[in-house]
C-alpha cells in the first residue's frame, strides 16, 4: 500500500458514515420543505451543497451546508425575513442556535452531532447573474459533480495534505485553498500527484481557466478562473504566504514524502524555561501587547488583528525600532507579539539635514535646532546639515504606552485596547500560562 492509499485509508467516510450523513441530509432537506409548507411561503427549494452532496468530505467532518433557495424575484428584505423564519423552524428541532451574518443573516445550528447551515439565498438562472454572493455556490456544486466522479479520492487526499500543510481554508484566518478551490485544481491537474509536481514549479501570476473564459484582469498570486463566472477568481482569498507556503510543501514532499505532511504533529506547548532559553539564544527583544479578546466572529476579529499587527510595525519602523518578526494569538485575550533588533534606542538621534547651498532651506534648518534644548550636536557632514537631536522614545513600551491609540486598530480591538491593555517584555511573556499560546511559541521558535 502506497503511502497515498495509507492516508485515504484513513480520511475516507466508510459506508455507515456515509449513510449516516446521507440521512440527516434528506431529514433537513424535508425539514425545510415542511418548515415552508407550514409557514405558507411558496416557491422554496431545499438543495445541500458544499462537500458533503458532492462526496468530497473527509471522515469525522460533520458539516452540513443547507441552502434555502428562493425565486430571484424574491425581493431581498424577504429572502432574509422568510429565510430566517424556514430556518427557526428547522432550528426547533436542532441545539446551539447561532445567528451568522455573511452578505445576509443565516442560521447555524448543531442537528444529531452535526454541524449545520440554514443559508437562504436566491434562485438564479446563472452565476454570473446573481444577486448574493452565496447565489454561487449550487452552481459550482452542479459543475463539480459533473467533473469530479471518479477524483473523488484525489481530493481527499489533497485536502488532507493542506490541512497537514496548514494551507487549507479560505476564511479570514487562514487564507489559504478553499473546499471548491481545492477541486478545482484536481480537476485542472487531473489527480493529487499531478497537482503536486505542477505545483513545485508555480510562480506569482499563474492563471488556470479550465473553461477558458475569463474576462478579467486579476492581481492575486494565483487566479483560478470559476467555471461558472467568468469575472471571479475562485483564489481570491489565497495569501502570497499561503500560495509560497505550499509550493515549499510540494516540494519537499516531492523530495521526501511521510505521513506528516498529512498528519503532522500537534507542538508541545513550550515550558517556561524553554522560552527564556529561545529568546536569551536569539539576543532579540520580545514586547507583547495583551488584551480581551472582542467577542467577534473569526473572519471580522483575525483582519482587525492583523491591521493591528501591521500598524504596531509601522510604528515602531517610524520610530527607529527595527522589526524582525511580528505576529499574533487570541482565545479569552488576544496577544500581538512583536521581536525587534532591541526594545532600546540611544537618547542621541541623528536627523540629516538640506545641503548647505540650499540656502533657504538651510538656514531654517539651522534656525530650528541652534538654540533647541532637543539638540547635542549640530555639525556638517558630506555637505549637509546634521543635527544629533534627544529621541522623544527610548524604549519600545514607552512608544506603546504614548502612541499605541493612535495606531490603526479596528473598530472593535480599538475599543477592547481603549478600554485597557498590558505590555509584557522578554521573559515576562514566558509567563503566560495558556497552553495554545505556548503551541504557538513553539510554531514561532520553529519557524512556522
Amino acid at each position: 500500500m502506497t503511502l497515498e492509499e495509507q492516508v485515504l485509508d484513513r480520511i475516507k467516510p466508510i459506508p455507515e458514515e456515509k449513510k449516516e450523513l446521507e440521512g440527516i441530509a434528506a431529514e433537513l432537506l424535508a425539514k425545510v420543505s415542511a418548515a415552508a409548507r407550514h409557514l405558507e411561503i411558496s416557491g422554496v427549494i431545499p438543495k445541500l451543497v458544499g462537500s458533503a452532496a458532492r462526496n468530497t468530505w473527509i471522515s469525522g467532518t460533520h458539516d452540513l451546508d443547507v441552502f434555502i433557495s428562493f425565486p430571484a424575484t424574491t425581493s431581498r428584505e424577504e429572502l432574509e425575513t422568510n429565510g430566517l423564519l424556514i430556518a427557526r423552524e428547522v432550528a426547533k428541532d436542532g441545539q446551539n442556535v447561532e445567528e451568522r451574518y455573511a452578505e445576509h443573516p443565516y442560521l447555524n445550528i448543531e442537528y444529531k452531532g452535526f454541524d449545520v447551515d440554514l443559508v437562504p439565498c436566491f434562485a438564479v438562472d446563472s452565476a454570473s447573474c446573481i444577486i448574493s454572493a452565496v447565489d454561487r455556490t449550487p452552481f459550482h456544486n452542479e459543475f463539480i459533480k459533473m467533473c469530479i466522479p471518479g477524483r473523488e479520492d484525489d481530493v481527499l487526499i489533497m485536502k488532507q495534505f493542506m490541512k497537514g500543510t496548514g494551507t487549507y481554508g479560505s476564511e479570514l484566518r487562514t487564507q489559504g485553498f478553499s473546499g471548491y478551490l481545492t477541486e478545482l485544481l484536481i480537476v485542472n491537474y487531473g489527480s493529487f500527484r499531478n497537482t503536486i509536481r505542477n505545483a513545485c514549479n508555480w510562480k506569482p501570476g499563474l492563471t488556470i481557466d479550465i473553461m477558458e473564459h475569463g474576462t478579467i484582469k486579476h492581481e492575486e498570486p494565483l487566479v483560478v478562473i470559476d467555471p461558472t463566472d467568468p469575472k471571479r477568481n475562485v483564489a481570491a482569498a489565497l495569501s502570497l504566504n499561503r500560495f509560497a507556503q505550499f509550493i515549499d510543501a510540494c516540494r519537499t514532499y516531492t523530495e521526501k514524502p511521510s505521513e506528516d505532511f498529512f498528519f503532522p504533529k500537534t507542538p508541545e506547548p513550550m515550558q517556561e524555561i524553554e522560552i527564556t532559553d529561545m529568546m536569551n539564544s536569539r539576543g532579540s527583544s520580545f514586547i507583547a501587547i495583551v488584551f480581551k479578546t472582542p467577542d467577534l466572529v473569526d473572519d471580522i476579529l483575525y483582519p482587525q488583528l492583523d491591521k493591528m499587527q501591521h500598524s504596531v510595525r509601522a510604528l515602531f519602523e517610524d520610530y527607529d525600532f527595527q522589526v524582525l518578526n511580528s505576529g499574533y494569538w487570541a482565545k479569552e485575550d488576544a496577544i500581538v507579539l512583536i521581536e525587534l533588533v532591541s526594545s532600546r534606542l540611544p537618547l542621541v538621534k541623528k536627523h540629516m539635514g538640506p545641503p548647505v547651498w540650499v540656502s533657504e532651506h538651510s538656514l531654517g534648518f539651522k534656525a530650528k535646532y541652534e538654540n533647541s534644548d532637543e539638540l547635542f550636536s549640530l555639525y556638517i557632514e558630506d555637505g549637509f546639515y546634521v543635527a544629533d537631536i534627544k529621541r522623544k522614545f527610548t524604549t519600545a513600551k514607552e512608544l506603546l504606552i504614548e502612541r499605541i491609540k493612535n495606531c490603526s486598530l479596528g473598530k472593535h480591538i480599538g475599543k477592547a485596547v481603549t478600554e485597557g491593555f498590558t505590555i509584557l517584555e522578554g521573559t515576562d511573556i514566558a509567563k503566560i500560562e495558556e497552553p495554545d499560546f505556548r503551541r504557538f511559541l513553539r510554531k514561532w521558535e520553529q519557524g512556522k
